[in-house]
């Protein structure tokens, strides 16, 4: 959603002002935009319904921060695989959004209104996916549903990212089909791993391996894609998304062949 508003006010922007006004001030409100939007989400965040299991570890005083040291010094196999696992959604999601915007807008030399506004439709289409991925997930697991979303991501970074040099129409059916498989794959990614963690250590597991997840999987994305499709073509950016994918796959396939050692 934060996509779909930060998308909307850039291109009424860019639509109005003057370029040298939009890069003197002009870009500053989309930031008082987040802001309203991230105390919103702070409200829906107090107000989700825990689920049982989160309430008796709340009132055992079981979920509690733990120290990182004696986090990563017991629980490190987990780390490592939770920091892996959702690298295929995460790098997915700058390729759909920093990326694309910035390659058209460089490699064409046109205004980036237009590509604002397909964002902002895959923006809806994502919004819709994630909704649906819960759905799944509750029908086949959500360690199969994102298993099965990153081999999806792999054959997509097979072809995709060239659709970006075939025009409009190329440019629709890379960011529709992106945030589709960003939708399904990112509504499960983040917590695919933390039930692997004990209780002592799952609230301080699950914030390290999310925060270092973004670092490793989509803090460089942007840059590196554009970095490699300036020098080796579109087709090297497809084999950047490979590698999150394939990350993931073993990641997942890791922390199951782990959990079944440990009974």
């Amino acid at each position: 959603m934060g996509l779909l508003v930060a998308s909307g006010v850039y291109a009424y922007l860019l639509y109005t002002l003057k370029p040298a006004d939009f890069l003197d001030w002009g870009w500053r409100y989309t930031f008082f935009v987040a802001f309203v939007i991230n105390v919103v989400a702070l409200f829906a965040r107090l107000r989700l319904i825990s689920t049982p299991e989160f309430e008796a570890l709340y009132e055992n005083r079981e979920l509690q921060p733990s120290y990182v040291g004696d986090l990563f010094r017991e629980e490190w196999r987990t780390v490592l695989l939770g920091a892996f696992a959702p690298l295929a959604s995460f790098a997915l999601f700058h390729l759909v959004t920093v990326f694309p915007l910035s390659w058209i807008t460089l490699s064409t030399g046109e205004s980036p209104i237009r590509f604002l506004i397909i964002e902002m439709v895959g923006a809806v289409v994502g919004i819709g996916a994630v909704m649906v991925s819960g759905m799944i997930a509750d029908r086949v697991g959500r360690r199969m549903l994102l298993g099965s979303s990153a081999a999806a991501i792999a054959i997509y970074s097979g072809f995709a990212p060239q659709l970006l040099g075939r025009g409009p129409s190329g440019e629709w059916t890379y960011m529709i089909l992106g945030f589709v498989l960003l939708g399904l794959a990112f509504g499960q990614s983040s917590g695919a791993v933390n039930g692997s963690f004990s209780s002592r250590h799952r609230y301080t597991g699950a914030g390290t391996t999310a925060t270092a997840s973004w670092f490793i999987g989509a803090a460089f994305a942007p840059l590196a894609a554009l970095f490699l499709a300036s020098h080796f073509g579109l087709l090297a950016v497809g084999a950047y998304l490979l590698s999150g994918a394939v990350c993931t796959l073993l990641a997942l396939g890791l922390n199951r062949e782990w959990g079944q050692r440990g009974e």
